[in-house]
């Protein structure tokens, strides 16, 4: 523990956070380094997906180093390689890089990648994880956060297989779905949240899943990127 009272700790703290913040921001801009020199040797015949993975990569280094200008169209890129091959959860994967990058168009961002991952079967660490920052980009008294927490919650259950990520998942989505019934109804008590989720129509999965339909219309802002209609044809049957 430091001692607050004695400033030569505080200082020597300070120091060696500093140190280990820049530590890791000098690994990552070698790994950009590399990243690009990858991307640069790749073959013109290289597929599309490959090349689509590595400005992925080179884009969430750019984010993570708070370069969101130059991560973004390196990200978008790489979006619309995505969803031409058919990568779903890569393609929801750049959107989240999209919405971090932190640019004006990041909320739409957000909003296509929330459609893809309630819409194709993909990795449910990965729609929960764009569905949280609905709930972080929302107002407390917004019923959107407590419909993209119930989604979360339901894809967390009827998506996540048998074992310790399971648990994981259901854990983390009911605990964000605990945090927004708190913020959205003071919620404190078991009975008072079972009253909350029926207020909300949150344990009725055909009824709030309409409802986020009109979170991600909000956020998108009718400026689609491709067309949901044809994509939904795409659908994998089993």
């Amino acid at each position: 523990m430091v001692d607050i009272f004695n400033p030569d700790e505080l200082e020597d703290t300070a120091a060696a956070s500093l140190r280990k913040d820049l530590g890791q921001q000098a690994q990552l801009e070698g790994e950009l380094v590399e990243l690009r020199g990858q991307l640069a040797r790749l073959p013109e015949d290289a597929a599309p997906a490959r090349r689509a993975a590595l400005q992925l990569e080179i884009a969430r280094a750019l984010q993570i180093l708070e370069r969101g200008d130059e991560a973004w169209p390196l990200a978008h890129t790489a979006f619309g390689i995505l969803i031409g091959e058919q990568q779903w959860q890569a393609a929801a994967d750049a959107c989240d890089v999209l919405y971090q990058a932190d640019q004006p168009d990041s909320l739409i961002a957000l909003g296509h990648g929330v459609w893809l991952g309630v819409t194709f079967p993909i990795d449910p660490e990965v729609s929960l994880h764009l569905l949280s920052h609905v709930v972080d980009d929302t107002p407390d008294d917004s019923d959107g956060a407590a419909v993209a927490a119930a989604t979360a919650a339901f894809i967390a259950d009827v998506r996540s297989a048998a074992g310790p990520d399971r648990e994981r998942l259901v854990f983390f989505a009911q605990q964000l779905l605990g945090r927004v019934a708190r913020r959205h109804g003071d919620v404190e008590t078991q009975a008072q949240f079972d009253r909350w989720v029926e207020r909300l129509e949150l344990n009725e999965p055909d009824k709030f899943l309409v409802r986020l339909r009109n979170v991600v219309d909000v956020l998108v802002q009718d400026q689609w990127w491709f067309d949901r209609d044809a994509m939904q044809a795409q659908i994998p049957s089993n």
